[in-house]
């Protein structure tokens, strides 16, 4: 999940992801995303909380799910917001697929780059992320495609994960394959904030800590797998990692005092609401 910026020029560090990785992973994992997807609802109904009191102030309103997965946050936009057209963006042709054969005929689908949306600008009134801009190469460019697409008095929800995320599951790895990532890279918090304050003036940046539990360390692992989410740099095994390594990490894996398996996801909201006409 390795969102850090590059410079023009700068060669691709080889735990950063491949956009065609991305699209692949999550495609693959269509079928089972839904059913694993306990941090992304957690995650996704605090930014539905957020935007309850808001209404569309256009005639027409328009919604746009950024990176909208199998679409459950999609479908969801539109009963909470019956009036408004909404449009499910990703990457992956597989989880467009998979979310136009499960959700109604008058939602549309488009396979898209975040950093490119063929949208026109002031065309949208809420942009809703869950949990995608960590797979960007350059989420600067993706703060500022939605600030081009919103409408005035439009808003942006978004969630993001930090550095920090899955530390026990990194530790762990650490000690069992040394010298070789396994979970993948996540932003500062305070890059996160540079980044909104740079191109959202105004924006609200919240953070926490979100516990999740786990049968084993393995349990997490196919977790991690089921949504799509395993480590995406290009320097992983592309092999199956040896089971005594498995093992060792498993041993590693730090336990609280009630031998729980816990691990912990450093997460990110980000609020921003454009300027209105008449401020």
């Amino acid at each position: 999940m390795d969102v850090l910026m590059r410079s023009p020029g700068e060669a691709q560090r080889n735990d950063q992801p491949r956009k065609q990785d991305i699209a692949r992973d999550f495609g693959g994992a269509s079928d089972t995303y839904e059913s694993a997807s306990r941090l992304q609802r957690h995650m996704g109904n605090i930014m539905l909380d957020r935007l309850g009191p808001w209404r569309p102030g256009s005639d027409e309103p328009e919604i746009l799910d950024l990176g909208c997965g199998t679409g459950w946050y999609t479908r969801t936009l539109r009963q909470a917001y019956p009036e408004a057209h909404v449009t499910g963006v990703d990457l992956s042709p597989g989880m467009i697929g998979h979310a136009r054969s499960n959700s109604p005929a008058d939602i549309d689908w488009l396979v898209a780059d975040a950093g490119c949306i063929p949208f026109p600008d002031n065309s949208v009134d809420i942009v809703f992320s869950n949990l995608m801009i960590q797979w960007c190469e350059r989420p600067l460019s993706v703060l500022a495609e939605c600030r081009r697409l919103l409408r005035p008095g439009g808003v942006l929800v978004c969630s993001t994960l930090l550095d920090g995320t899955l530390k026990e599951l990194e530790q762990a790895w650490a000690k069992a394959d040394p010298g070789r990532r396994h979970v993948n890279r996540f932003e500062a918090a305070s890059a996160i904030k540079r980044m909104v304050d740079e191109v959202l003036p105004g924006g609200e940046v919240t953070t926490g800590t979100v516990t999740l539990d786990y049968s084993s360390p393995l349990a997490l692992t196919r977790e991690l797998k089921s949504l799509g989410a395993g480590y995406k740099g290009q320097d992983r095994r592309r092999t199956v990692t040896a089971p005594g390594r498995v093992r060792a990490m498993c041993a590693n894996y730090p336990r609280t005092r009630e031998d729980n398996v816990l691990a912990s996801y450093q997460a990110c909201w980000i609020n921003y609401q454009s300027p209105s006409l008449d401020c």
